[in-house]
């Protein structure tokens, strides 16, 4: 029988069902991509609101975030990471791409 909830343990991680703390997972790995950054617009699953989805940075998780802050702050805007793709609210392309291209990444816009 499958634990359901309980309070003795904390947070515990989804794959080893160990507490965070004691996680035997490691810090995942982020995707091996082709060294070009992809900067898409998406609505799906949104209820209409565009997001900017920045992918193809093979950066460690705290780079990602560290970078993603940089670029909300550019924006003036907010946003989030999730599975190794940085999400910024907004249609931001633009300015996107000229910041990543400042940066020194190889950027190109990907979607319509």
């Amino acid at each position: 029988m499958a634990l359901v909830y309980s309070t003795e343990g904390g947070r515990t991680c989804p794959d080893c069902g160990q507490p965070t703390a004691a996680c035997r997972c490691g810090p995942a790995e982020p995707p091996a991509g082709d060294g070009i950054v992809r900067v898409s617009r998406e609505t799906k699953g949104r209820k209409g609101k565009g997001v900017t989805l920045i992918s193809g940075l093979a950066l460690p998780e705290k780079d990602l975030k560290a970078l993603a802050k940089t670029l909300k702050a550019k924006c003036g805007t907010g946003g989030t990471v999730k599975d190794f793709v940085i999400e910024i609210q907004g249609d931001q392309r633009d300015t996107l791409v000229l910041e990543l291209e400042k940066l020194g990444y190889r950027v190109k816009r990907a979607g319509g």
